[in-house]
């Protein structure tokens, strides 16, 4: 197949998924060819396959005539220049959004949500490779998946980057200035990336969604101003403001500090989106009152980490009552409980905050986070302990806390290779062998067949998984550690 032919098949899919009309197809087809390098074009017929392998098609012959360098970040900063050329400009996105806003804001997102992905944004055919599955816990059903959707940097790549002069500009991959830059070698392509205007608690932000998508309609709400991220009465504001303009997402906020907020502290930012996390359905199992704050229905819910559920028609009820709590869990020590609101100055008490509607009423998950560390654990000693290590180590953020696990793409490949070395029965080595004290375990609960062994390990790193989560909570999911959950609580009403 001809480069010409993959130029035409190109704008022929601009034409079919409406991101270009058909009296544009001879302008879209020079503009592809200045971005190809060529002079000219070939009349030639579209063939109908997948986006992938169009564009794979046009990749492979840039980078064969020099155009393009032939490595994964090159090629992806190639590609997304030429969707760029496809993709409708910033105000013409707006006001389609606007317009099916006005009728409906689930038609809206809806029509973004396909957007965002027909642009190749959000690059459908790497999202299928992720894994997924689901796990029964005595918390319910929680969402596990090991994300391939990131691609890996090759050598060539990694040392491309290191290479590359450090620019300023945009300041972080969450600023509004990402829309429509070139990318380079150490910071992503973002032509055929649109972002969308909102107000929310009387400050301007932007949402846009995810270019990975751990879960449907994974979007992020943030700030227009780069600013660092914080947990106070404003982000509780801004969380219920989201779902009051988006009924039908959730929202929530990573915390604050380190260990325990997410990859990107530096510009403030919400995740939010289309999908019920296990958190969601998961019950109240201990109500709780706060005084002067009757009207507010509160609990602790059955849940491996420690939150406080709030529900009240009234929002604002809602803002007054967590502003409340997170002042007093920021300033709260109880050494029984080994729950210090710092140490040496430096503070250790957060909240990550997640907020919904349930039908007219207001909901708030306020998860109580805490980033002490130990020479005993060293990465948090509400983190995942060193015993876990081998599926899970990285911090606990916002998704993982509501019940989806994010793990490291490394497990693909090792969960594999422990397939067949069980089987086998050979020495667990090299990549595997951080696993041996956990399959000597199995070993004494299961025995192993072709037929079973992928549904047995991935039911173990489900279960694993909950012990993460536990390891994140700040009480103890034991009669002591309740104890402890409603001293707390007790003391806010103190207050």
């Amino acid at each position: 197949m001809t480069v010409h032919t993959y130029l035409a098949s190109l704008v022929q899919y601009g034409v079919n998924t409406g991101l270009i009309e058909e009296c544009d197809r001879v302008y879209m087809t020079n503009q592809l060819l200045q971005v190809m390098g060529l002079d000219a074009y070939e009349a030639a017929e579209p063939v109908e396959m997948p986006l992938e392998d169009i564009l794979k098609g046009l990749l492979d012959d840039a980078c064969a005539r020099g155009v393009c360098q032939d490595d994964i970040t090159s090629r992806d900063l190639f590609d997304t220049k030429l969707m760029g050329v496809l993709t409708p400009l910033p105000r013409e996105v707006r006001a389609k959004f606007q317009a099916l806003y006005a009728e409906d804001p689930v038609k809206a997102t809806d029509w973004y949500y396909k957007l965002s992905q027909d642009t190749d944004y959000i690059r459908r055919y790497r999202i299928k490779k992720d894994l997924r599955w689901k796990t029964k816990t005595e918390y319910g059903d929680l969402d596990i998946t090991i994300n391939l959707s990131k691609p890996e940097k090759d050598p060539k790549a990694i040392a491309a980057a290191k290479a590359a002069p450090q620019a300023g500009y945009p300041k972080c991959q969450l600023c509004p200035e990402n829309e429509g830059y070139a990318g380079r070698m150490n910071h992503p392509a973002r032509q055929n990336h649109r972002i969308m205007p909102l107000e929310i608690a009387g400050s301007q932000w932007f949402m846009q969604f995810s270019p990975y998508v751990y879960y449907n309609e994974h979007c992020i709400a943030f700030n227009s101003q780069h600013t660092p991220m914080v947990i106070n009465k404003s982000a509780f504001s801004k969380l219920l403001d989201f779902v009051t303009v988006f009924p039908h997402y959730f929202i929530g906020s990573n915390a604050d500090l380190p260990i325990v907020g997410g990859s990107i502290l530096s510009h403030e930012h919400f995740q939010g989106g289309h999908y019920c996390f296990p958190m969601e359905v998961a019950p109240v199992e201990h109500e709780l009152s706060f005084k002067g704050f009757e009207d507010v229905k509160a609990g602790i819910v059955k849940w491996p980490m420690s939150v406080i559920r709030l529900d009240c028609a009234d929002k604002e009820r809602l803002v007054e009552l967590a502003d409340k709590i997170l002042g007093a869990w920021r300033a709260y020590t109880d050494e029984a409980a080994f729950i210090f609101a710092e140490t040496d100055g430096t503070p250790h008490s957060t909240i990550t905050p997640i907020a919904r509607r349930r039908g007219k009423d207001y909901e708030l998950d306020l998860v109580l986070r805490n980033n002490i560390t130990t020479p005993e654990h060293p990465l948090g000693v509400y983190h995942p302990h060193a015993e876990l290590h081998h599926i899970k180590k990285e911090n606990i953020g916002l998704i993982e806390v509501m019940g989806l696990a994010v793990l490291p793409a490394r497990l693909k490949k090792e969960l594999a290779d422990l397939e067949v070395a069980i089987l086998n029965g050979d020495a667990l080595t090299g990549d595997l062998e951080k696993h041996t004290a956990w399959v000597e375990e199995m070993k004494t609960k299961y025995t192993f067949t072709k037929e079973n062994i992928t549904g047995i390990l991935r039911e173990e790193v489900g279960q694993i998984f909950s012990h993460v989560l536990e390891h994140a909570g700040v009480y103890k999911r034991d009669e002591a550690g309740r104890a402890a959950f409603v001293r707390f609580v007790d003391h806010v009403n103190a207050i």
